[in-house]
């Protein structure tokens, strides 16, 4: 089987130099590679290749009050595998699987922020040097099997990187994103609102997460960051069509099937 040819936003003479490689020495795999996962960029033929998933915690204050907290705590963390992508193709309406084993699946719309350019100890005044672009995601959450990992002081992946957990739609390239932190950014369920805040009201701003986040964590080219979610999460059933937008980025719209 031959190593297929992909227009990527990220690296293109590496991936070409890769094929060349295998080609070259006759590569043989035990198994198929998988696929690379990627997002297309808005006004191009290109994709975006994802690498990581990096999700923060609780970074809006209305939010974290409704999960039962306060104040502006140290940002924190968690991932999802980077195949629990849904790609919201332009124009169209993406289908999500409802996940087994929860009975309150919830949504979360959130700035994604694509990374371009790797680092470490990144400072935040210099994190706008790092960005790609931007898109709207959500960060679905098994809200059930979260809540009782919590309570037995467990990790709660098993709430938050199920299989397609992490919708995203079209990357806007940093260019032509416009002044990102005065957007607006909603969620609406069959067409009624249920989320609805301002990107300027993140706790800790997209520079600071990148600059937290590099500390932790090498970023490299590829790494979506799903900042956070506001006010207003709730269950979505089977039937249900998620329609989400940040202001000068591209809608999206995911089905529950």
């Amino acid at each position: 089987m031959g190593t297929p040819e992909y227009a990527f936003a990220l690296g293109t003479a590496t991936t070409r130099a890769w094929n060349f490689f295998t080609r070259k020495n006759r590569m043989r795999f035990a198994l198929p590679p998988p696929p690379t996962v990627s997002v297309p960029v808005v006004g191009t033929d290109e994709r975006f290749p994802v690498r990581r998933i990096y999700c923060v915690g609780r970074n809006y204050e209305e939010h974290a009050k409704e999960m039962g907290f306060t104040g502006r705590e140290p940002p924190f963390f968690f991932l999802k595998p980077t195949d629990a992508t849904v790609v919201a193709e332009t124009g169209q309406t993406a289908t999500l699987a409802y996940p087994s084993l929860t009975h309150n699946l919830h949504h979360e719309v959130e700035l994604v922020v694509a990374i371009g350019r790797g680092g470490k100890n990144i400072l935040a005044a210099n994190a706008k040097q790092h960005i790609y672009g931007y898109a709207v995601g959500l960060d679905m959450t098994r809200r059930d099997l979260q809540s009782e990992m919590k309570k037995q002081g467990r990790p709660w992946c098993i709430g938050k990187a199920h299989d397609q957990s992490a919708p995203i739609g079209p990357i806007t390239p940093l260019a032509q994103a416009g002044d990102i932190t005065q957007a607006t950014l909603w969620l609406q369920v069959n067409g009624g609102d249920r989320q609805r805040s301002q990107i300027s009201k993140l706790i800790w701003s997209v520079g600071e997460i990148i600059e937290h986040l590099s500390a932790a964590w090498e970023l490299q080219g590829g790494d979506l960051i799903y900042t956070g979610t506001p006010q207003g999460v709730a269950a979505v059933v089977s039937g249900d069509t998620m329609r989400a937008g940040v202001d000068g980025l591209t809608q999206i719209s995911v089905r529950v099937v």
